[in-house]
């Protein structure tokens, strides 16, 4: 029988969305791993961009924690693992803390695992103080660490807001203000963070050529906190004992003997590491392409087109016909396709920017995108595949309108499906479409069934 396993664990939160929760989680990761320990970061609730910047950050893949989307046992398991291999663990909550249900707080919770609150106090003083002591004592017996200053003006104002917290042991330090570097393409206009972001969120870290030293300048400036001055005997504070899992069934090799081509580049590039890990659990030989530059397919028995960014490649979506006639071959040879939210907008005839202007698509799906600056959709979904149900979630900017068939709709949590909400699931021969992202891990039976493995 396994036994508990204890590692100093952190959850990095924060009052809302925006205040640098994912660049003081990947600083500490750097610094830490820098220093010469292990650390496994986590990334709580659905979020493709962020753990691009952990896995860099710490040099080990980052998985999800969603006491939902994963279920409690995952989380058990995969807690579990890392505590029993690391010297560290880090967990990057998602929205503000008590936001969503389940919250990071559940999370953190649930547990135990300390909580680090992260404020953008650039345009406050003594109020920070009571955020963060509303943060701490808003639930019963909250786990807590402390809290950091984030972007802060000057040394005189990092004293302004530690005079403001009730207990000066919570002080974490200050982060000064300080930017890094061009924007990419498609980044926000407002000003040259260290870590970018665009409509999606943030720009990923393969997508900028000195994202190790954005990573250093953001470790260097931790390193004068406080929290960053701490030792490993001194992280010991924050130690978390992690319950033994339950035993879990496992995978069957649905996809043995099968390969399964999964698209990555620029364009589409919204992969879960756990996604990755099912397909082997499940038997496949994973092999990787990409739709924006390869001329053709490699040789494979199903493709997997995950999400990502075709709304900036249009014009290189468009001339690469190669693809275009590959990816039709193999759905006429009756080859699985599955395809999810930006896959499957690439899928279709066109895409539209938001300035009206229409681009074509590879066309095997009918029916037309359109771009919007607002958000179309966001939240936790599930799909039912052949009686077995996939956990995910939906996020995106664009709408779609196709005459393709509907074969199932997603559902919110606990909700029945109805014919007017959720995600379409559209089928056209062998191609399955959706702007459903899927958690694999949730059900590797019904990823089997979209790709084409035998599940008797």
């Amino acid at each position: 029988m396994q036994t508990p396993a204890r590692c100093p664990a952190l959850l990095i939160a924060a009052p809302a969305s925006g205040q640098g929760k994912t660049t003081v989680t990947a600083a500490l990761a750097r610094l830490h791993t820098r220093r010469g320990l292990r650390v496994q970061v986590f990334k709580c609730g659905p979020d493709f961009l962020d753990p691009h910047w952990h896995q860099l950050a710490s040099g080990q893949p980052v998985h999800q924690l969603d006491l939902w989307m994963n279920g409690e046992a995952d989380c058990r398991q995969r807690l579990h693992a890392a505590a029993q291999s690391n010297d560290l663990i880090l967990i990057e909550g998602v929205m503000g803390l008590f936001d969503g249900t389940p919250s990071a707080a559940d999370l953190a919770q649930h547990f135990g695992v300390p909580v680090l609150a992260v404020v953008d106090a650039s345009a406050m003083a003594g109020t920070f103080g009571a955020l963060a002591f509303g943060l701490q004592h808003y639930r019963v017996d909250m786990p807590w660490a402390g809290v950091l200053a984030n972007r802060v003006g000057s040394e005189r104002h990092a004293q302004m807001l530690r005079d403001g917290l009730r207990d000066s042991a919570d002080w974490m330090g200050a982060l000064m203000r300080v930017s890094h570097g061009e924007e990419p393409a498609g980044a926000s206009k407002k000003g040259a963070a260290l870590l970018p972001e665009r409509h999606l969120g943030l720009v990923a870290a393969h997508e900028l050529a000195d994202s190790a030293q954005r990573l250093d300048a953001a470790a260097d400036a931790l390193a004068a906190t406080p929290l960053g001055q701490m030792s490993p005997q001194d992280l010991q504070r924050w130690a978390v004992d992690f319950p033994a899992p339950e035993h879990a069934e496992p995978v069957p090799a649905l996809l043995q003997g099968r390969t399964v081509a999964v698209g990555r580049d620029a364009a589409f590039c919204f992969t879960y590491a756990a996604n990755l890990q099912t397909l082997e659990q499940l038997g496949a030989r994973v092999v990787f392409f990409s739709p924006l530059h390869d001329a053709a397919l490699p040789d494979c028995d199903a493709v997997w087109l995950p999400g990502g960014y075709p709304e900036l490649h249009t014009d290189r979506i468009a001339a690469n016909t190669g693809m275009k006639a590959s990816l039709m071959a193999h759905v006429l040879q009756r080859k699985p396709l599955w395809a999810e939210c930006g896959g499957m907008m690439a899928l279709f005839e066109s895409i539209t920017h938001t300035d009206g202007t229409p681009h074509p698509a590879w066309g095997l799906l009918p029916g037309h995108v359109r771009m919007q600056k607002r958000l179309a959709a966001l939240g936790p979904q599930q799909l039912v595949v052949d009686g077995r149900t996939l956990r995910g979630h939906t996020f995106h900017y664009s709408t779609a309108q196709s005459d393709a068939p509907v074969v199932s709709r997603t559902s919110r949590p606990d909700e029945p499906v109805a014919a007017d909400a959720g995600e379409a699931l559209y089928r056209l021969g062998s191609i399955h479409a959706s702007y459903f992202h899927a958690w694999f891990p949730s059900s590797p039976v019904a990823v089997a069934r979209l790709l084409g493995g035998v599940t008797a």
